[in-house]
């Protein structure tokens, strides 16, 4: 039933616009599948397999900037390491789509993956061990991005670190993270990363079922992690972390430990964009570590920026149009596509500080209040 009384369970846990985005997000989401699946390909109607991944990518991105704004927008945390964590989920699943290629890869060898067969490598790594089980390696996906997020966020939040600083501590991880997986050594395949894959639980990934699939999927956890971030905002945790974005010192004065929410809202974070790197890489097919770069996580504040932030949807928009706009640009003006993407953000926290969500809001207040003052002139007629 998704109907109680005079309003939706949605419109309950998140409110009207919860509503909107869900059935947007839904009624997209099946109209592309089914065009892909039903419609044949010499239709105008059709929808390419190559734009079915192309969607499917946008949504990852879009819940890499979801998963920024619940701890930028609602908690006044910039992060610019979140690409860390989506690179990490991103990896673990790669991980085990290497597996997955046994003895099909170029030298045939059914435990270790080709590039550990060219750089000499007589044995698996440890911790490659039990990742060719797709539970263990999402449980991997989770648990080390989880832990990463929580020890650094312990370390940063109880020694107070704040404001740009703890922005520059976040971008240092993640720089320290891709200078690691640069290293043949480290066993994550180096600059080249991983790829190749060829298949995931045993369905083909470069068949149309399977990229619908995928991209199904990326709409429901974009849609699970909207409705769970809007209800946990909405609850008397998320007062809290309004509170202590407000005034953290006035939060700790009535007694709450405001580190131990912000560490747990950090940690909630990384999960969201682990999640988005895990779905990300098989339908992209590769995972290098320039997905580490701080460059990649700075593009996504301004995604968040540009959609707006302590929205939830303005970030989902801000992701897609942007990369939209990246997929025309780069191929009409490759060389010149970041200087409008720099372009972007600076013309947006000039004209519109609170991005295109914050426009949107202010033309309904706009349209209500002169709906109510037309209201009253006709009362009084």
């Amino acid at each position: 039933m998704l109907r109680q009384g005079p309003d939706s369970i949605f419109e309950r846990i998140g409110g009207r616009n919860t509503t909107i985005f869900l059935g947007i997000l839904l009624s997209l989401t099946v109209l592309a599948a089914l065009g892909n699946l039903l419609i044949p390909a010499d239709s105008a109607l059709h929808v390419s397999t190559y734009t079915i991944t192309l969607l499917g990518k946008y949504l990852c991105y879009a819940l890499l900037a979801l998963s920024v704004d619940v701890i930028w927008g609602y908690c006044g945390i910039l992060s610019l390491g979140h690409g860390a964590f989506f690179a990490l989920g991103g990896y673990a699943m790669g991980m085990y789509l290497m597996r997955q290629i046994g003895t099909r890869g170029v030298y045939g060898n059914a435990e270790l993956p080709d590039f550990m067969v060219f750089l000499n490598w007589t044995e698996l790594p440890w911790y490659w061990y039990g990742m060719n089980n797709f539970g263990f390696a999402m449980l991997m996906a989770l648990l080390v991005p989880g832990l990463l997020a929580f020890v650094f966020g312990w370390l940063a939040f109880r020694s107070r670190v704040t404001g740009v600083y703890l922005s520059i501590m976040t971008q240092a991880l993640t720089y320290a993270l891709m200078l690691a997986f640069f290293r043949n050594e480290m066993g994550f395949g180096g600059n080249n990363g991983l790829t190749d894959f060829k298949d995931i639980l045993g369905f083909n990934l470069q068949s149309d079922s399977t990229r619908v699939t995928l991209f199904v999927l990326s709409a429901l956890f974009l849609g699970l992690a909207y409705l769970c971030s809007q209800f946990l905002m909405r609850s008397r945790l998320g007062r809290v972390i309004l509170a202590v974005r407000d005034s953290e010192a006035r939060a700790r004065f009535l007694g709450y430990r405001t580190e131990r929410y912000k560490v747990w809202l950090f940690v909630y974070s990384a999960l969201l964009a682990a999640i988005a790197g895990a779905l990300y890489v098989p339908q992209v097919g590769i995972i290098n570590p320039g997905e580490f770069a701080p460059l990649n996580s700075i593009e996504v504040v301004v995604w968040v920026a540009l959609g707006g932030r302590n929205t939830l949807y303005g970030a989902v928009l801000g992701a897609l149009l942007v990369n939209y706009a990246k997929t025309r640009f780069t191929a009409l003006i490759p060389e010149g596509w970041i200087f409008i993407l720099g372009a972007m953000f600076v013309l947006v926290t000039i004209f519109m500080p609170k991005g295109i969500a914050g426009l949107l809001q202010r033309r309904r207040k706009e349209q209500n209040g002169s709906g109510s003052s037309l209201t009253t002139q006709e009362r009084h007629a």
